[in-house]
C-alpha cells in the first residue's frame, strides 16, 4: 500500500479518498501516538487532559471533517479547543502559544474546492517527523484509547484565536505600513478574515479581493495561483503593491505597481538582504531549494550571504533551518519561513515584511525586487519514464554535461526523478530563453529515449 501521508499531511478527493471514517481514525490514531510521553503524564498526573488546537479552511468538507476529527480526539481523552476558520500558520502559532500538545489543520491548501487535506502539527506547532507520521499511520489498524466518563475530553471554541494570532504578526513588524496602498488577494480562503485585518492595523491603504468564501471557491480563480486578477486590481487601482496568499495562507506571492509578479525566490532576496543590513540575518545565511533561480543564487553571492540548498518541499528547507539555528527560508512557490516568529511557512507574515521593507526604505517593490535578476526558467515533465534509472545513465549524464559546458556560468541544469510517479523533471536554467527552451526539450528528448517504460 502506498504511504498515507504526503509531503504536507494526509489530502485528497473528500468523502472519497478523505472520508469522515478516515478523518476519525487519524484523530484517533494521532492521539495515541501524540499523548505518550512526560509532558502528557505529567497532565494526567495534575488531573487534567491533553489538549488540541483545531482549525480548518472554509472549503465546505472542513465542516465535516472538523467534526469527525473534533469526535475522534475528545473520544481519545483530548479537549480540543476549535479555533474555526483561521490559516494554517496561525494554527501553528497557536499550539506553541498555548503550550497544546499538538493540532490539527483541515485544509488542501492551494488545491481546488473538492480536494481536503490533514495537517498535524506536534507540540511546539513544528511538522510531523516521517517516522511520527509512520507511528500514527500504523496505528490506525490498532486499539484506539477509550476512557469513560471524566476522561472523555471536551470540545469548545477558542474564543480569541485569531485576536492571538493578529497581536502576535502587528508585533513582529520592524516598521509600519502607513502609506502603502495593498491590494489584497485572499483567495476566498482562511486568510479572507484575519489578513485585511491584520494589514489594516498595520497602517496600510487596503483594497481587498478574493476574500468572500462561500466553502465552493476557495483559490478558483484567485490567490496565489492565479495572479492575473491580483496584477490587474493593482492597475486598475494605482496600488503601491499586490499580495496573494493561497487557501491556507501559508505562502504568499506579489504583483509590483506595473502589474509584474515578484515570485518567492525574489520575496526571499528582498528579506535576506534587509534582514542582513538590519544585523538579524542569522549567520548571513539563506536556506532555499534546488529548483531556486540560480538568480537567487547570484544575489546572494552579491550580497556577501551564504545560500544552502535542500530538496524541494518546505519541510526540508525547516529541518535545514532548524538544525542549524537559521532564521530565513522558503520555496519559490512563495513558502517562506521566518523561524524568528513562525515554525512553518506564513503567507501573511512574509506580506507583512515584505510592504514593511518598501514602508522602511521607501523604495518600490520593483526597486526592491531589482537585487536580483531571474534567469529565464523552463522545467519540463517526461513521463511514462523509468525515473529509478536517471542517476545511472551514462547516455543521460553526459548529454547533462554538454548541456553545462554549453551554458557555462550563465545557466544551470537539474534533472529530478519524481518520488511519486514515473517521471523525470529536467529543469534548464540560462541567460536567454530560447538556449533555456532548446537544452530543455533536447535533454528531456535524451530521457525520453533512454528511459521510456514500453522500450524497457
Amino acid at each position: 500500500m502506498p504511504r498515507l501521508f504526503g509531503t504536507d499531511g494526509v489530502r485528497g478527493l473528500a468523502n472519497r479518498d478523505l472520508t469522515a471514517g478516515l478523518a476519525l481514525g487519524l484523530a484517533q490514531a494521532s492521539a495515541a501516538v501524540l499523548t505518550q510521553g512526560r509532558r502528557a503524564e505529567s497532565r494526567r498526573a495534575e488531573g487534567r487532559r491533553p489538549v488540541a488546537v483545531l482549525a480548518r479552511d472554509p472549503r465546505i468538507s472542513g465542516e465535516f471533517l472538523a467534526s469527525a476529527v473534533a469526535a475522534g480526539l475528545a473520544s481519545s481523552g483530548v479537549d480540543v479547543l476549535d479555533a474555526g476558520v483561521i490559516p494554517t500558520p496561525a494554527a501553528a502559532f497557536l499550539i506553541a502559544d498555548i503550550g497544546a500538545d499538538f493540532g490539527v489543520m483541515i485544509s488542501a491548501s492551494h488545491n481546488p474546492a473538492p480536494d481536503n487535506g490533514i495537517k498535524i502539527f506536534a507540540f511546539g506547532g513544528t511538522k510531523l517527523p516521517d517516522d511520527v507520521e509512520d507511528r500514527i499511520e500504523a496505528h490506525l489498524d490498532h486499539d484506539k484509547l477509550t476512557p469513560i466518563a471524566g476522561d472523555v475530553g471536551r470540545i469548545s471554541r477558542f474564543a480569541d484565536a485569531e485576536d492571538r494570532y493578529v497581536v502576535h504578526l502587528l508585533g513582529t513588524l520592524p516598521h509600519r505600513l502607513d502609506g502603502i496602498h495593498v491590494v489584497l488577494d485572499c483567495a476566498n480562503g482562511a486568510a479572507a478574515g484575519v489578513s485585511p485585518q491584520v494589514f489594516t492595523d498595520a497602517g496600510a491603504r487596503l483594497t481587498v479581493i478574493g476574500a468572500n468564501p462561500n466553502g465552493l471557491n476557495i483559490n478558483d480563480g484567485v490567490g496565489s495561483t492565479h495572479l492575473d486578477n491580483l496584477a490587474k486590481a493593482v492597475l486598475e487601482h494605482g496600488a503601491d503593491v499586490g499580495i496573494a496568499h493561497d487557501g491556507d495562507a501559508d505562502r504568499c506571492l506579489a504583483v509590483d505597481r506595473n502589474g509584474n509578479v515578484v515570485d518567492g525566490d525574489q520575496i526571499m532576496a528582498i528579506l535576506a538582504v534587509s534582514m542582513a543590513e538590519r544585523g538579524v540575518l542569522k549567520d548571513r545565511t539563506l536556506v532555499a531549494t534546488v529548483m531556486s533561480n540560480l538568480g537567487l543564487r547570484r544575489a546572494m553571492a552579491a550580497n556577501d550571504i551564504r545560500m544552502i540548498e535542500t530538496k524541494v518541499g518546505d519541510r526540508y528547507v525547516l529541518e535545514e533551518l532548524n538544525a542549524n539555528g537559521l532564521s530565513l527560508g522558503g520555496e519559490q512557490s512563495g513558502h517562506v519561513i521566518m523561524t524568528d516568529f513562525a515554525t512553518t511557512g506564513d503567507g501573511i507574515l512574509t506580506g507583512l515584511h515584505l510592504v514593511a521593507e518598501m514602508a522602511r526604505t521607501g523604495k518600490p517593490l520593483h526597486e526592491l525586487a531589482a537585487v536580483m535578476t531571474v534567469f529565464p526558467q523552463i522545467l519540463v515533465n517526461v513521463r511514462g519514464v523509468d525515473h529509478h534509472a536517471l542517476k545511472s545513465d551514462e547516455v543521460i549524464a553526459a548529454a547533462v554535461r554538454a548541456a553545462e559546458a554549453e551554458l557555462g556560468d550563465t545557466g544551470r541544469v537539474l534533472l529530478r526523478p519524481s518520488g511519486t510517479e514515473p517521471m523525470v523533471r529536467v529543469m534548464v536554467e540560462a541567460a536567454d530563453q530560447a538556449t533555456a527552451d532548446r537544452l530543455a526539450h533536447s535533454l528531456a528528448d535524451v530521457v525520453r529515449e533512454r528511459l521510456a517504460l514500453d522500450s524497457l
